[in-house]
């Protein structure tokens, strides 16, 4: 395609005829010449926006995208809307691949009952890849938003389903022929599809039916990353038992196998949830399907403390996400 705006031909049969409108807070939604979006917001509701660039990845982006943003959102207490979609393509990119594209972040939102409320898309010099940047829209109660801040010194840490489950698909696809030399087709195939974990909805709904004080999605720079964020954005230690973090054994192989540290692997589709009760939103998360384990807890003080078994160490700044070593 050629450099500059998309032909408004491929627009309309490409991006805008591949999305639905189905949330009734949309006022003004996308099509041709129309620049924003107009959302109603209800009374005593708030509007919840997050940001967020996909570079970690070209397979499946599309859908990979809208998990992303819905996911922060969600660790807020909200109800996640819809998006607003930036799409950035090179000049040698086919208009089948944009197209694909839009399917799967069309595919995603039906999934989560979120909309493309609007957005730009353009061919251009300055990206080496497509890249798609959302910015997300969701709706709670003002009285309900959740914020990492907000860890209590003696809560319970509880981290949803298994870490790396994001890093582990991505590198299980960008890096198939590889694996295939170590594992058979079927470990493969098993891995990559841990994308289909990547929603934290249904817990982060639980968590805050239970009463949570906060929750964060467990993205770039994996468990590490988001426990030293949370502590440190709370201002509270941290005494945190490494074999009670919860992981496949999938996870363990693939990162092995690729010489990546999984506790500093991208981990969407993980949720790190702080509570006063954690034992008992573990066994909740049970009867819907959810596994989760607590993994520690929130102290007084600064100190951020890993014991894996007799051994102790503190937990590091974040530091650069693991997955990048793949196309070094």
């Amino acid at each position: 395609m050629k450099i500059g705006k998309l032909p408004e031909p491929v627009l309309i049969r490409s991006v805008l005829k591949e999305v639905g409108h189905r949330r009734e807070e949309v006022l003004v939604g996308p099509s041709v010449g129309q620049d924003c979006a107009v959302l109603e917001a209800g009374k005593g509701e708030v509007l919840v926006l997050s940001s967020d660039p996909i570079t970690g990845t070209t397979k499946d982006i599309g859908s990979h995208s809208v998990y992303i943003t819905a996911n922060d959102l969600a660790a807020s207490g909200a109800e996640p809307i819809g998006i607003m979609l930036t799409i950035l393509l090179t000049p040698d990119t086919e208009e089948a691949e944009l197209k694909d594209m839009m399917r799967g972040v069309e595919k995603t939102c039906k999934e989560l009952n979120m909309e493309v409320m609007g957005g730009h898309t353009e061919i251009t010099q300055v990206v080496r890849q497509p890249l798609i940047s959302l910015t997300g829209v969701g709706k709670m109660k003002k009285e309900e938003l959740l914020v990492t801040s907000a860890v209590k010194p003696g809560e319970d840490l509880v981290v949803t389903k298994w870490i790396g489950l994001e890093g582990t698909s991505i590198a299980a696809k960008e890096k198939e022929e590889v694996l295939f030399e170590r594992f058979a087709p079927s470990f493969v195939e098993t891995a990559k599809q841990f994308d289909k974990y990547l929603s934290v909805i249904p817990e982060a709904k639980i968590a805050k039916e239970w009463g949570a004080s906060a929750m964060h999605d467990i993205t770039e720079g994996g468990v590490f990353g988001a426990l030293w964020e949370m502590g440190s954005g709370s201002g509270v230690g941290l005494d945190i038992d490494l074999k009670s973090i919860p992981i496949r054994q999938e996870t363990v192989e693939v990162c092995e196998a690729l010489g990546l540290n999984p506790y500093i692997l991208m981990s969407s589709g993980s949720m790190l949830i702080s509570t006063r009760d954690g034992h008992g939103l573990v066994q909740k998360l049970a009867r819907a399907g959810i596994h989760a384990a607590v993994v520690g807890k929130a102290t007084d003080g600064n100190d951020r403390i890993l014991r894996n078994g007799e051994d102790t160490r503190y937990l590091d700044k974040p530091q650069s996400d693991e997955l990048y070593k793949i196309y070094q």
